[in-house]
């Protein structure tokens, strides 16, 4: 398992910038900041480590050419400032990258990419076999044609996607911000930087502010839950600020910079990987603390007696969420049964599904094969 002591032992990385760390005020590309980044990618590919470069920007980067002042509000503007950027922005990666011997490789991506089980699959294959070609995958979303992800907006999640796909050793996300703090340092003076995290809590979920920057779409929330992605699937992540000076090398070092969140040890497989975290998420159950004991303790399936409320609709076969009475989503599953049915069995004996629904398929809500706890 990785921690700060030997992050130089990480083999396959993946970069995640954001736009705020491209872009200056005006919101015009930083080149220098763009160029001192490359040069650090590309001085650890020398090193013989596997670089997987997500990045932001590329609405930022048509906002400029377009002379926008301020970021378009619908969503076929930002698709049209998106297809305009992108060129632009892998110009800039190729042609700085090319200058230290490295070649680059643009890959978009879309929600549907994981979404879909094939694709996922098919997106993995890609990657791996780029990196075994030497080559620095240069990864964004599709934001000229994925509706449903410019309005999620955040190349958090898509990074912390990316490092689970192909089984990254380490995530850093390089930022406006420096890491996690015990209170938004921008209100309070004395917050703390928090160096480390071993277990992402409802307190330190509560901790996370809100929206980010005018240029950029993340916040801290967003990193969170990327963090929870990667922790779950064997990842260590890091957050630091973009602008810290040979900020990669100095992290790599061990240096005590941003924020680290330690993985878990035991790595999910390909499929629940997916299962968590690629498939689309179509509703919710909530469960009682007897319950979510057995889940989370003895790896229990989901049984009808513990189930105490339903949220959204969902057929059966729809990946959903297990939350706690209290909204903590501790697993996801497959659902033996609609959200119609849950919630005329919710509560009841195992025994008494067949005579209240009249059939009885499964004896399990969520069978355990089918279900990945996320604590």
């Amino acid at each position: 398992m990785l921690t700060r002591n030997n992050l130089h032992c990480a083999k396959r990385i993946v970069v995640k910038v954001g736009t705020s760390t491209l872009t200056y005020a005006t919101g015009k590309l930083n080149f220098l900041r763009i160029e001192k980044l490359v040069r650090e990618l590309s001085d650890l590919a020398n090193q013989g480590k596997e670089i997987i470069l997500v990045t932001s920007g590329a609405v930022g980067a048509g906002m400029d050419r377009l002379g926008l002042k301020e970021k378009p509000k619908t969503i076929p503007e930002k698709q049209a400032a998106a297809a305009i950027g992108q060129g632009i922005l892998m110009h800039t990666y190729e042609k700085i990258f090319a200058e230290y011997g490295q070649i680059v490789a643009q890959v978009l991506l879309t929600r549907e990419d994981s979404v879909n089980r094939r694709r996922y699959t098919n997106s993995r294959n890609t990657l791996l076999s780029l990196l075994s070609m030497g080559v620095i995958p240069i990864i964004n979303e599709n934001d000229a044609v994925a509706v449903d992800e410019l309005k999620i907006g955040d190349n958090d999640t898509l990074s912390a996607m990316v490092a689970s796909i192909i089984d990254a050793d380490l995530l850093i996300i390089l930022s406006d911000v420096d890491g996690l703090f015990t209170k938004n340092p921008q209100e309070f003076p004395d917050a703390e930087l928090i160096t480390e995290i071993t277990d992402i809590t409802p307190e330190i979920e509560s901790i996370a502010g809100g929206a980010g920057t005018l240029r950029g779409t993340g916040g801290m929330h967003t990193k969170i839950q990327a963090a929870k992605i990667a922790v779950n699937s064997g990842v260590a992540m890091l957050i630091a600020s973009g602008s810290h000076e040979g900020v990669l090398r100095r992290i790599l070092c061990g240096e005590i910079i941003g924020t680290i969140f330690l993985s878990k040890e035991n790595r999910l497989q390909i499929r629940k990987r997916w299962l968590a975290f690629g498939a689309r998420i179509h509703g919710a159950v909530f469960i009682d603390s007897g319950c979510e004991n057995a889940i989370v303790s003895g790896g229990s399936s989901l049984l009808a007696p513990g189930i105490t409320g339903v949220d959204g609709y969902f057929e059966q076969g729809n990946t959903i969420r297990i939350c706690t009475a209290g909204g903590r989503e501790i697993a996801r599953g497959i659902a033996n049964y609609g959200s119609e049915d849950i919630k005329k069995i919710m509560g009841v004996h195992t025994n008494e599904i067949s005579d209240i629904l009249g059939h009885k398929p499964y004896d399990e809500i969520v069978h355990r094969d089918n279900m990945v706890p996320l604590v």
